[in-house]
């Protein structure tokens, strides 16, 4: 998490973006621990089900609680065809429809996905999608 919070200080974020890419970096993955490994990870036992349902707790901010619901979203649509499967257009669409703010929402993809390991592809592939779609600018 700090390394997120440095990270949007390096960026030169300021005013209300920083301080909402601030609690969705503080909030996003905070419940992973609660995940119950023996079970499907949807739904209510999905780590980004139940740090919505922490973040209901202090904001009823629609834009923070979406883009905390979905965060990781994009990397499972971007990575089903790389293992052989279809592209799920409707399940893109499903969640590009439920997220009020795509810039902020992509914003935070960008920011969750800066840290080391984690692979540019999907990012870059979700801003291509917004584009092509016509949701948002689909760049930070």
């Amino acid at each position: 998490m700090a390394d997120l919070l440095r990270t949007i200080d390096r960026w030169g974020e300021t005013g209300q973006r920083r301080a909402e890419l601030r609690f969705l970096a503080l909030i996003h993955d905070s419940m992973k621990y609660r995940v119950r490994d023996w079970l499907p990870k949807t739904g209510d036992n999905h780590h980004a089900k139940r740090a919505r349902r922490l973040a209901e707790r202090y904001t009823t901010d629609e834009r923070l609680l979406a883009t905390i619901e979905h965060h990781d979203r994009p990397y499972a649509l971007w990575r089903r065809p790389r293992r052989g499967g279809r592209m799920n257009e409707r399940r893109l669409d499903r969640m590009l429809d439920a997220i009020p703010d795509i810039d902020l929402f992509i914003r935070f993809v960008e920011l969750d996905g800066s840290t080391e390991g984690k692979k540019a592809g999907p990012i870059e592939w979700l801003k291509e999608e917004v584009r092509q779609r016509g949701r948002g600018r689909g760049e930070s």
